[in-house]
């Protein structure tokens, strides 16, 4: 198989590798052979996660639809992740599936092949909170739970009042938005980070989640164009995919034109 690891974690619980395909070119279909075209022009790479568990009592814990294949003495398991109260609290406050598969025993897993992107993180009795729906897979002793958001900042912010809370130690598959050479990861040490749109993906334990004004009053927040600012203060870290906001802007019939312009041109009126 033509592909090479492009990331890596290995530990006590196992190894986790992200594959990427050199290219695609199998295809006798003439529609499928101009989609791989012009995906592979842009640059764009089909990849898939692998888990190696190296004992019968390893296991891992990947969300249900992410399974593509498996190999070796491996048994899969449906569970509500934690008890049926649980599940349901997990489903109807951050949106992840009431239940999850956990595979256990000594093998390769692999998961559903994509053109987007996965973010690897390890944690070591440590947490993170991320945006919903970005968990994929864990390897390791993890819990995966929600997160609220105690004030308005949520709601203000974009993120809703629920976000996805991991918990433990292992490794962490995540679903991301941009590729990880993309995302900028900031260390705070009491401190503050400000960020004036919804890229935020995670942060770290002992960083708390704000929305505050970009201005000390409402009157030059209201003129100064950049409204709301979701705000990061504490101890930890957090992880910004800068970028993201372009993709989606490329995404819409104008938004090559209007990313053309100088930044704030569209809103600005004279």
């Amino acid at each position: 198989m033509d592909h090479e690891i492009i990331d890596s974690s290995s530990g006590p619980f196992g190894k986790v590798e992200v594959l990427q395909y050199a290219q695609l070119a199998g295809s006798s279909d003439a529609r499928s052979a101009q989609s791989l075209f012009f995906v592979t022009q842009a640059g764009m790479r089909l990849k898939k996660v692998r888990i190696t568990l190296p004992s019968m009592k390893s296991k891992i814990r990947v969300e249900p639809g992410a399974l593509y294949y498996m190999h070796g003495a491996l048994e899969m398991k449906a569970t509500t992740g934690g008890g049926l109260i649980r599940g349901l609290a997990r489903k109807a406050l951050t949106g992840e599936t009431l239940f999850v598969n956990e595979i256990h025993g000594k093998g390769e897993v692999y998961l559903e092949p994509t053109f987007g992107h996965f973010l690897l993180v390890d944690l070591d009795d440590d947490e993170i909170i991320v945006d919903k729906t970005m968990f994929y897979a864990g390897l390791g002793e993890l819990t995966v739970s929600a997160a609220l958001n105690r004030t308005i900042a949520g709601l203000a912010g974009g993120e809703g009042w629920f976000q996805t809370k991991i918990t433990g130690t292992g490794t962490v598959v995540l679903f991301s938005p941009v590729p990880m050479n993309e995302v900028q990861v900031f260390q705070l040490n009491d401190s503050k980070l400000s960020v004036d749109g919804n890229f935020a993906l995670m942060r770290t334990k002992g960083v708390d989640f704000t929305v505050e004004k970009s201005s000390k009053s409402w009157v030059a927040t209201s003129v100064s164009g950049e409204g709301l600012l979701q705000t990061f203060k504490g101890t930890g870290t957090v992880w910004i995919a800068p970028t993201q906001g372009v993709y989606k802007q490329l995404a819409t019939e104008n938004g090559l034109s209007e990313l053309a312009g100088p930044p704030g041109a569209r809103s600005t009126h004279v």
